[in-house]
């Protein structure tokens, strides 16, 4: 590790020094800013074409930027994607008025609508023409209806002949300056897929053109830099583009790297953060950037998340938190959440709390007056993030129509390592910005494990544990940023072998004794319920022999039945198998019993050494000594 570190000292100064040209220039206003673009089709072959336009009458042929119509098609932007979401703009921005323009080639004769809708959905024309020659043609609507909800979108006729359209723009008057804007890249072993990502920013000129700066900060040991097509995209940034090797410091500090280096290059820039394995749609960072720019208030501006392998669905419209329940990801009242949208358009605006990192912007003056993330490795350093912006009068907005794909969590095992992150740090930032009760947090705590318990999920727990018992040695446990905690929380849980995925066709048991056995609905009465599993755990009057349970019904009040049981992994690679262990599990519940009882007495401490601890440890100088680097 040290020299790692040692390393990484001498490539930070030099990037000090070698800031991009262009994050430390000057940045001119155009007359008319661009809002967002006409886009006709994904950046990959597993997206729908619908979620940019719908077309019927013909076969039209789609290009990036172009939509070819034949003879009597009809076209229109009522899409995901091909929407303005002029809800949005009218609450949160200067903005009063925006502009539709188009280069239209016109076979014969074009109708043209800009059409507008309610909160409801119910559709208004707010302007028309009629294009009998080529050129461009232009319509403008007030935004001055729309602070509940509702959008703008185009419609389109090819009457009597082809039509094209090109050049697709909705605009609005720009701001007196443009601000600075990079992107910050935060990978971990997932070179390839950071790869296809810096390459999808790459393949817009226009975007590319409009930011500043990117930062890939990789902290894996298969390096993103050794891949052909990193190497093949490189020379298309020319001087923009920055790769920084460092230690794995997690979300927190891979993120925060790119915060603290844009920062020390232009205090005035604004930074997107971005993950690594996402699908990247180039035109969201075009959108979120103009948004910014034309707020009333710097404000940190998210991108929505769509699933990466169902791609026409949203998986996160707006969320919030609940930091006296210790729950983040919550979502927000009528937003969307696992919805079609080729069947659902979003006309209701909903206000976030706040917006995790897959895509996120954080305008500079929240940099300059919070200062740097929480260095709590990984989960809910994004959400302390947006709390701390809030009060401190930073709101976020999640945009509508401006979004990315990324793999969605259900995919991804509850019963893992980073249970271990998401119960401390909850419990830290918890601490930070609410005054936690006690009773409440330890009654909700001893819930949840008795519930594992009975699921004989006895490695969760001891995760679980392990994340209560780190949080309580205060503050100190974030001194080295995450890299012991990482190790030990992996490491431990090699005693569990119920935490070990094995392939379904040969898990370590007699496959021909699996009996499949599917769950009923949730019991109404579930603390009773709860309890009489507990005592059949305890005493062993369980159902012998060998079960098989789905995913889908892998619920604690089903598995608590039996007594030995091979549960399908949530990511469908592998199964688990679970054992009743009443030795582990009696010694797991005196530990769960001194741990909360220690809990419920120290917290109010606790909390106050967290909330003392705040402006050390989001300063840059501690930020300096993690990275190895010399903050004079």
């Amino acid at each position: 590790m040290e020299q790692s570190a040692t390393r990484v000292v001498t490539e930070s100064n030099e990037r000090h020094e070698a800031a991009p040209a262009s994050l430390r220039g000057e940045h001119s206003a155009p007359e008319r800013l661009v809002l967002a673009r006409g886009i006709f089709t994904g950046p990959s072959a597993r997206v729908s074409d619908e979620l940019y336009a719908v077309v019927k009458g013909g076969a039209a042929i789609r290009e990036r930027l172009s939509l070819h119509l034949p003879k009597g098609a009809t076209a229109h932007t009522n899409t995901y994607f091909g929407r303005f979401a002029a809800s949005y703009w009218q609450r949160w921005t200067t903005v009063t008025e925006v502009t539709a323009t188009a280069n239209l080639q016109v076979g014969n004769k074009a109708n043209v609508r800009l059409v507008a809708s309610d909160i409801a959905g119910h559709r208004r024309i707010v302007a028309s023409l009629v294009a009998t020659s080529s050129g461009f043609v232009s319509l403008t609507a007030p935004l001055d209806q729309y602070v509940d909800g509702g959008a703008l979108w185009l419609e389109f006729d090819a009457i009597g002949g082809e039509l094209d359209i090109t050049e697709l723009t909705w605009t609005a008057a720009a701001p007196e300056t443009v601000r600075p804007v990079a992107i910050a890249i935060c990978t971990f072993n997932r070179a390839e897929d950071c790869a296809h990502t810096v390459a999808a920013l790459a393949s817009d000129p226009t975007v590319l053109a409009a930011i500043d700066a990117v930062y890939v900060v990789d902290q894996g040991t298969d390096p993103v830099e050794n891949r052909p097509l990193f190497q093949q995209v490189r020379p298309d940034f020319g001087d923009k583009l920055r790769y920084i090797r460092q230690p794995n410091l997690g979300g927190a500090g891979g993120f925060t790297r790119g915060l603290y280096e844009v920062s020390a290059a232009n205090e005035h820039a604004d930074v997107i953060l971005m993950d690594d394995d996402i699908l990247c749609e180039p035109e969201t960072v075009l959108r979120l950037q103009a948004f910014a720019n034309l707020t009333v208030d710097p404000t940190l501006v998210g991108a929505q998340m769509l699933f990466l392998l169902n791609p026409d669905y949203l998986n996160v419209g707006a969320e919030d938190v609940r930091l006296g329940e210790l729950k983040h990801g919550q979502k927000v009242p009528k937003a969307l959440r696992n919805t079609s949208m080729l069947k659902k358009n979003q006309e209701r605006r909903v206000d976030a709390g706040y917006n995790a990192w897959w895509t996120c912007l954080i305008p500079a003056e929240v940099v300059k007056k919070i200062g740097l993330p929480v260095p709590i490795f990984f989960q809910w350093d994004d959400v302390e993030y947006g709390i701390r912006a809030r009060e401190n009068g930073f709101v976020t907005v999640t945009l509508p129509n401006a979004a990315v794909w990324h793999a969605d969590f259900y995919w991804k095992d509850y019963d893992d390592w980073a249970r271990y992150f998401s119960t401390r740090n909850s419990l830290i930032v918890g601490a930070l910005h609410t005054d936690l009760d006690a009773k409440s947090v330890t009654k909700d705590f001893f819930r949840y494990i008795a519930e594992h318990l009975v699921g004989m999920q006895y490695g969760l727990v001891h995760t679980t544990l392990q994340g209560i018992e780190d949080f309580m040695k205060g503050p100190k446990v974030l001194r080295d940023g995450g890299i012991e905690a990482l190790a030990a929380a992996r490491g431990s849980r090699n005693d569990y072998p119920e935490t070990i995925k094995h392939p379904a066709a040969t898990p370590p048991v007699n496959s021909a004794e699996i009996q499949v056995r599917r769950a009923s609905g949730e019991p109404s009465r579930i603390t009773l319920v709860l309890i009489k599993r507990a005592i059949t755990q305890w005493t062993g009057r369980t159902q012998h022999g060998l079960i098989g349970v789905t995913r889908e019904d892998a619920h604690w009040w089903h598995v608590g039945l039996f007594d030995h049981v091979v549960v399908t992994d949530a990511s469908q690679s592998g199964v688990r198998v679970r054992r009743r262990d009443k030795a582990r599990a009696r010694a797991l519940l005196i530990r769960t019993y001194r741990t909360l009882r220690k809990l419920r007495r120290e917290l109010p401490r606790l909390q106050a050494e967290y909330r003392a601890a705040v402006p050390e440890l989001t300063s840059r100088e501690n930020w300096a000594r993690l990275y190895g680097i010399d903050p004079s």
